[in-house]
């Protein structure tokens, strides 16, 4: 498979924060969907439009300025995904059905049902069954633009399901097992390797430091940062959002 991040080695340091570009961006199928929905209307918005907007909405997102300082985004990369956040979910609101449908247009040569619903549950903060734009867009920040440790904490909410502040061996061959039927079985090489569950058994192993069964998130972040691999794999699960 190609290097998910060229360039982003450096001599020193294993990790680098990507670049801020346009390019990175428009590998997030949640931003593909967002985007592709915008250009049907034109590329431009105009921002008094946008404040406009921002309050005429049914579920009436925080003004532009705060999203702003909450996510790395800009003000006119928050209009954009606004608006077609909007254009898709007239209602203010993302439902399940819609990250299922976005993921399975994105990924028809597998089966992207359940990590679709994983995903969703991780957006979905509050637990009520729909995501809100700041939710989503906070999700999205922290996921391209966040630092490391950001996007484990973020990953390690995805891992644990049931959000009792622990993962499971369970849980953990739950999502990895949804990633591999998603990108169906033939199409990373780094991903046929190994069953998922050989994965998980690796990846735990290292994880659960105290050998309790389960893995704290200060262990998932500190395994993370000390380990090559299990980092070349967070930036594969990176490829998939």
């Amino acid at each position: 498979g190609k290097d998910p991040n060229p360039g982003g080695q450096t001599e020193g340091s294993k990790w680098q924060k990507p670049r801020l570009s346009r390019k990175s961006l428009m590998k997030c199928c949640l931003v593909k969907w967002i985007i592709a929905s915008t250009t049907q209307q034109g590329p431009e918005w105009d921002s008094s439009d946008s404040d406009l907007e921002l309050s005429m909405v049914r579920h009436q997102p925080e003004g532009l300025e705060q999203l702003q300082a909450q996510t790395q985004f800009t003000r006119k990369e928050l209009q954009s995904l606004y608006r077609g956040f909007k254009n898709e979910c007239p209602s203010g609101l993302v439902d399940e059905e819609t990250f299922k449908t976005i993921y399975s247009q994105f990924f028809p040569q597998g089966d992207a049902t359940t990590y679709a619903h994983f995903l969703f549950n991780a957006f979905d903060m509050d637990r009520n069954g729909s995501i809100r734009f700041e939710d989503f867009v906070l999700g999205l920040s922290v996921l391209l633009r966040g630092s490391v440790t950001e996007k484990l904490r973020w990953a390690f909410n995805l891992y644990d399901i049931n959000k009792d502040g622990y993962i499971t061996k369970e849980e953990m061959l739950a999502i990895m097992t949804s990633i591999y039927d998603m990108m169906g079985r033939y199409t990373l090489p780094s991903v046929r390797d190994d069953s998922p569950f050989e994965h998980v058994e690796k990846f735990f192993q290292k994880m659960d430091r105290n050998r309790d069964g389960v893995v704290t998130i200060d262990e998932f972040i500190e395994t993370c940062q000390k380990d090559e691999n299990i980092m070349a794999s967070m930036q594969l699960f990176e490829n998939v959002i």
